[in-house]
């Protein structure tokens, strides 16, 4: 094949891939509502940047990069499709860059393969579809690697370290990429000046990063619901890399070990060597340092996930090896050195073909010449060759796998299909203010509780238009945080003391009587509507409850209210 059609086909092994992934993202991102995450990227990043900046000092720091490009893409339309669109945008790029790596490591066909399983896989669909940085991260891990590997082979050095930098940048834990990256390098057996232009890039990477980790230290207290992984993390990983459907998830896994049973290891960069680092380390890691100090959720290591479809795209490709060897076309009965190699010919006959006789025939007398010369080629059997498989057989196989991976796709349908509905998120926020905007008048005292629950609030503030929020003395946004600063518990008490109604948007847990409030404000809030006031109306939306309180002494004069 010419060297014009190899790169067209290298092309659309890469193109496919990111179309398909591209298209899975757009499909339902329009869902109702953002949930509690969302919310935060949502209100933050509608912020000034000097409000952001405010922001950043004393909490989110780890997300500071990611709110200042949303602040920059939100400018153009503040809305949730535009909120979740640069995630779509960075699976795609991700499925190419995935399938990049299997082309450049394998062959197109396993670029192919490796890009379509990993946009078809439920845990990447889920996060491409969250206006979140995470998909945004696994592009630039995936970037990463690509870039390694082509700065192993010969290129510069400098465009990986600026990734790298600009990756952990974007969020601090994909730093933990660096290791399998060591890993690979490792296993590649690079030479000396390889490691050191590598440690280099990473190092410049580490004095960009440094800022950023020494202020995150001081918000640790953020990540304190987190909680230490098990066994049950450990299954639960595995299943959102490969596919939760069984029949999904065994030949997947049968296929990733065929991919690491590789003969013995030759220098080099080899995708086992790049895929199964990248999917086993990060995690395995942050799970190890999680049993001292809880650091672990699944979607931290959302990039490691790139891994699993190459070495899968891989053991198909060995699979589809050992079939053309056993075929019947697949071989043919040749010449073998009994050194083992192929005989190398000089006079253009192929490897097999019946030696030339020596001018003037293969006599006695005339055949001298020819002896003399047979005599310094080695000694051959007759052994199976096996033949490069033909043009059709090729493009018989990769469309097999491409198959392979719809039939995939079909099992793993309805998860996609569910994933598309806002009641797969633990929370919506929407359905909150559309509850309140029904329920709740303008001038109604409103009390959120926790303080966290006036996220609903603030990203979609239409339905609490005119409430009075009994709690607030500074505005989020004026205050530097999330959520704003309230008043202390004796000014709280003073104004809930005059009301003789109020209600209370709360998380269903903050609800109930074992409920230990953590600040005093939180106390007293729980406090005054226990002691002063009974419940006249309840509504349940999923995570959060609005309820009507009235007060106790006063509750003939708010029955009249409907």
């Amino acid at each position: 094949m010419s060297r014009l059609p190899m790169r067209r086909t290298d092309r659309m092994a890469v193109l496919v891939p990111v179309v398909v992934m591209f298209a899975l993202g757009l499909w339902g991102l329009d869902r109702d509502g953002m949930w509690r995450d969302e919310a935060v990227t949502f209100q933050v990043a509608r912020r000034s940047t000097p409000q952001i900046w405010h922001l950043l000092g004393t909490v989110d720091a780890v997300h500071g990069l990611y709110y200042l490009l949303m602040h920059m893409v939100l400018a153009v339309h503040p809305g949730e499709v535009l909120l979740r669109l640069p995630s779509v945008c960075g699976a795609a790029l991700t499925a190419g860059l995935v399938a990049a790596l299997g082309t450049r490591l394998g062959r197109p066909r396993v670029g192919l393969w490796a890009g379509l399983l990993y946009a078809v896989t439920p845990m990447v669909g889920h996060y491409a579809q969250e206006g979140r940085s995470y998909a945004l991260v696994a592009a630039g891990v995936a970037g990463a690697t690509l870039l390694l590997v082509r700065a192993v082979r010969g290129g510069t050095w400098w465009p990986y370290g600026v990734v790298v930098a600009v990756t952990c940048v974007l969020h601090e834990f994909a730093v933990l990429v660096l290791l399998a990256h060591a890993c690979t390098l490792a296993l590649a057996r690079v030479p000396g000046k390889a490691w050191l232009r590598w440690l280099c890039a990473v190092g410049a990477a580490l004095v960009v990063l440094l800022p950023l980790v020494l202020v995150s230290r001081g918000q640790a207290a953020q990540v304190a619901w987190l909680t230490a992984p098990d066994g049950r993390s450990v299954e639960r990983l595995v299943g959102e890399f490969a596919g939760p459907a069984r029949v999904v998830l065994v030949p997947y896994l049968v296929l990733m070990a065929l991919a690491v049973r590789l003969p013995e290891p030759k220098p080099g960069v080899s995708l086992a060597g790049v895929a199964l680092p990248l999917m086993v380390l990060p995690p395995a890691v942050l799970m190890g340092v999680s049993q001292v100090s809880p650091l672990y959720d699944d979607r931290y290591v959302l990039y490691s996930l790139a891994g699993a479809p190459l070495l899968a795209a891989a053991g198909a490709e060995r699979v589809a090896r050992a079939v053309w060897r056993l075929w019947p076309g697949g071989r043919y009965a040749g010449s073998r050195s009994a050194w083992g190699n192929d005989c190398p010919r000089t006079d253009g006959t192929a490897t097999g073909d019946p030696l030339p006789a020596a001018p003037g025939g293969p006599g006695p007398t005339g055949g001298g010449v020819a002896l003399r010369q047979r005599s310094r080629v080695p000694v051959v059997e007759a052994r199976a060759v096996v033949r490069r498989p033909s043009w059709p057989w090729r493009r018989g196989v990769a469309l097999a796998g491409v198959l392979a991976v719809c039939g995939v796709l079909l099992v793993q349908f309805p998860l996609l299909r569910a994933d598309r509905r806002a009641v797969n998120r633990p929370d919506d926020l929407a359905a909150v203010a559309a509850a309140a905007g029904r329920e709740v008048r303008p001038g109604d005292p409103v009390l959120f509780l926790p303080s966290l629950e006036r996220r609903s609030a603030l990203a979609y503030p239409a339905g609490f238009r005119g409430v009075r929020d009994v709690a607030l003395d500074v505005p989020a946004a004026v205050d530097g945080t999330l959520y704003g600063r309230e008043a202390g518990p004796a000014e709280l008490r003073r104004r809930l003391g005059g009301l003789a109604y109020v209600w209370v948007v709360g998380d269903p847990s903050a609800l109930r009587p074992s409920w230990t409030p953590w600040n005093p404000t939180e106390r007293a809030k729980r406090a005054v509507i226990n002691e002063e006031f009974v419940t006249r109306k309840e509504y349940m939306i999923r995570g959060v409850t609005l309820r009507l309180y009235v007060r106790r002494d006063a509750s003939r004069s708010a029955g009249g209210r409907t």
